[in-house]
């Protein structure tokens, strides 16, 4: 099982998230994920949240060894067609190191929904949000394998697309979620489903995202099962039992997050339990 790290942009500064970047690539960590949020729900116009592609993009260059990815994107925020463009390009930035992550956003009732309304982005309901990441991921495996037909789906359309930037390889498509729907679509369109460590039903989810896939005519044994979690030492510890747990689950990553400021020892301490990369 792989162990990444998760940098919470919330109040962070770019040379901070680069500086944790490279401590965590020194450290033997396997991954780099961070947020994709416009503002901090906690700190209102103090505020201040780098955008996740920008600096994506950017530790592609200061990084070479780990996999990097938004855990995840808000599908309401690009639309899949600028999407595909965006992701072939950074898959080429990184030398094929993308992992794409999906999802569908806040919902009315969360505090993260105001950084859409703000901006007169509709935050539409459960149903349409979750229709929306289905469609993404259709939208954008089409246009990195050069399918040229028309798509109209609910959501989305693509008319006769052609000359689109093709991803060499396509990233694999993990779509975050926490209940069933979410773990189904993960599994007929994704290649992954990303959900909470600790989440009651982890074992259940796990198991209707790869049913689906299977169901897909896909193999569920290359489909990815991430999870995201506290950055400690029982899910550093290879022999904990923790992370005995979810490998018992075919968990394939432990996503573990960091908060700024971010601690670069502690960064930096992790490789006495992961080890030679």
């Amino acid at each position: 099982m792989k162990t990444d790290l998760l940098l919470i942009p919330m109040g962070a500064r770019y040379r901070d998230m680069r500086d944790a970047a490279i401590a965590a690539e020194e450290a033997g960590f396997d991954g780099l994920w961070t947020w994709d949020h416009l503002r901090d729900p906690d700190r209102g116009a103090r505020s201040r949240v780098p955008e996740s592609w920008t600096v994506l993009a950017a530790l592609a260059e200061v990084t070479r060894r780990m996999a990097l990815g938004p855990l995840v994107l808000n599908v309401s925020s690009r639309h899949p067609g600028l999407l595909a463009n965006m992701a072939a390009a950074l898959q080429e930035v990184s030398g094929g190191r993308l992992l794409l992550g999906l999802g569908a956003g806040a919902h009315r009732r969360l505090p993260y929904a105001v950084e859409h309304e703000a901006l007169g982005i509709p935050v539409e309901p459960d149903q349409v949000r979750a229709e929306r990441v289905a469609e993404a991921a259709q939208v954008l495996r089409r246009l990195w394998s050069g399918d040229e037909s028309t798509f109209t789906g609910s959501q989305y359309r693509l008319d006769r697309p052609s000359g689109f930037l093709r991803p060499d390889p396509p990233p694999p498509i993990i779509v975050g979620g926490f209940g069933p729907r979410m773990a189904t679509i993960a599994g007929r369109h994704g290649d992954g489903f990303n959900t909470q460590a600790g989440h009651p039903r982890l074992e259940e989810l796990a198991q209707t995202a790869r049913e689906a896939h299977a169901t897909a005519g896909r193999d569920p044994a290359r489909f990815i099962v991430t999870v995201f979690g506290a950055f400690r030492e029982s899910y550093l510890d290879p022999a904990s039992r923790a992370r005995a747990a979810l490998e018992r689950l075919g968990v394939e990553r432990v996503i573990l997050l960091l908060e700024p400021p971010y601690d670069l020892e502690r960064v930096r301490g992790a490789a006495r339990l992961l080890g030679p990369r």
